[in-house]
Order: structure tokens, then sequence, then C-alpha cells
């Protein structure tokens, strides 16, 4: 697996619901979750974006995850 940059957890009020931001390099990965509840913790949050990584084949530090609320 490669490592990412960094990645950002963010509430899409347009959407209602979470997306994890990932950026590998130059490029984006976007990742809609709806399924997460909006008053999700910030360790819930934290375990979603390295998950969501991990599905996309890259390793993610939790140190390197921001969430924006």
């Amino acid at each position: 697996m490669t490592q990412t940059g960094e990645a950002k957890v963010e509430w899409n009020p347009e959407k209602k619901h979470w997306q994890v931001v990932i950026q590998v390099g130059a490029e984006v990965i976007r990742r809609q979750c709806a399924k997460t509840p909006p008053d999700a913790s910030d360790a819930e949050l934290r375990t979603l974006a390295i998950q969501t990584a991990r599905d996309e084949g890259y390793t993610l530090d939790e140190a390197q995850v921001s969430i924006v609320r």
C-alpha cells in the first residue's frame, strides 16, 4: 500500500453527510459517507478516514487526519 499525504473529514452541508477527502500527491479522492451520523465523534471520523484510505489502497497515519465540522 502507498502512504497518503493527508486526509480531511468534512461535513457537506448541501448533501447533509460526511465526506472523506484524501490527498495523494496531486490526486484528490473524495468519498461520500452518508451512513455516518452527523454527531459522530472525532475518533469515529478518524477511523472512517483511515478505513476509506485503506479501501482505496492507501495507508494513512491518524495524525494526518483533520476534521472540519
